[in-house]
């Protein structure tokens, strides 16, 4: 008797533990999504709506035998999930990879494609009528963002702050030193260690003249503005505690075969859990290989024997436009910084869409 997999999520491991279980088992995939967001290329579609679509990937093209439903999971229990509609769907095995919310436009706002295009391209007029632009953090987000904006108009001032001490704290020094050479390049002025005495009075993203103070008294003059920081966990739906206690910061204990601790049937991937490490699509896709293997092995009547452990060093690639950026990767022998044209090459060039597109049998 076949067993259903109800994948809650349809982000980067939820859509590969779905697409890799779906020869194996009857499989259900929720997201209120109408397409999986590659969110990576977020930033490069607001500088560039031509470009947007290729962020999008229609779930109908993900599975060839299980079920997309296009919903919002409300609460979770050991035996299925309740979704917003009212529908119940009972699981014989759960992975949970609801993913995080991140401020627009690193990932977008809308549930729907077309309606997510439209603000995309709405933003992108406001971007093209500033000649100044503030981004409140100094992270891999704010920075992409600075070099996607240079990259379609060298011309604008494009101002970061930050009140961090340094760039990319914990990553190897020479990364940060050239991480500063190119930003220097580019003419994007940094300003770390310091922050904003009151917020821009204006929304984010919107075209309108603005002073602000910066907290060591610094004024700085700039048309429009955008939020880079602040990621949350998408786990409402487990609040009630019929399956688990999240963390304080609203993440699910795992054991290291990604299980949710006290159940051998579910699982979660992704951002979700609190595996100590970055929060990245990388890590999500290598939690969804374990998580796929383990749920085959059980439902082959074996024990899941597939572990993960996250990397001793972290690792990035953070590219400043399609041509530039910085990288660090792990080896065996220890990390090792990365050049530009590495990183151009293996994310800067399309962001991942060849990847998905074949995942989604666009390609």
């Amino acid at each position: 008797m076949s067993r259903t997999v109800v994948v809650i999520g349809g982000g980067y491991g939820g859509s590969a533990v779905a697409k890799e279980l779906d020869s194996e088992a009857d499989v259900v995939l929720v997201d209120p999504r109408d397409a999986f967001v590659n969110s990576a290329a977020s930033l490069r579609a607001v500088t560039r709506p031509d470009w947007a679509p290729n962020m999008f990937f229609s779930f109908e093209t993900l599975l060839g035998r299980g079920t997309v439903i296009r919903d919002r999971a409300v609460s979770v229990d050991p035996g299925g999930v309740t979704l917003a509609s009212g529908r119940r769907v009972e699981a014989d095995y759960l992975v949970l990879a609801s993913g995080s919310r991140y401020a627009y436009p690193a990932k977008p706002d809308a549930d729907a494609t077309n309606e997510a295009l439209d603000d995309l391209r709405r933003t992108n007029k406001e971007l093209t009528n500033a000649d100044r632009v503030l981004i409140l953090g100094a992270g891999p987000v704010g920075l992409e963002l600075a070099g996607e904006i240079k990259e379609v108009w060298p011309h604008k001032h494009v101002t970061v702050v930050d009140p961090s001490e340094q760039l990319l704290p914990g990553f190897l020094p020479e990364v940060r030193q050239d991480l500063h050479r190119q930003l220097d390049e580019l003419e994007i002025r940094v300003r770390l260690g310091t922050g904003l005495t009151v917020p821009p009075t204006t929304e984010p993203g919107q075209a309108e003249t603005f002073t602000v103070t910066t907290t060591d008294g610094d004024e700085i003059t700039a048309d429009i503005w955008f939020r880079a920081h602040g990621v949350q966990v998408n786990s409402d739906y487990l609040a009630d505690g019929r399956l688990t206690t999240r963390t304080p910061q609203g993440q699910v204990p795992v054991t290291e075969t990604l299980n949710v601790r006290g159940y051998d049937h579910v699982y979660a991937v992704g951002d979700i859990t609190d595996v100590a490490e970055a929060k990245m699509a990388g890590y999500a896709m290598q939690h969804a290989e374990v998580v796929a293997r383990n749920i085959v092995a059980q439902l082959r009547g074996e024990e899941p024997s597939a572990t993960y452990r996250p990397q001793p060093d972290p690792m990035i690639l953070l590219p400043l436009g399609p041509r530039g950026g910085v990288g660090q990767l792990p080896t065996p022998d220890g990390p090792v910084p990365v050049p530009a044209e590495t990183v151009s090459e293996y994310k800067g060039v399309d962001l991942f869409t060849g990847r998905f597109a074949e995942q989604f049998r666009t390609a």
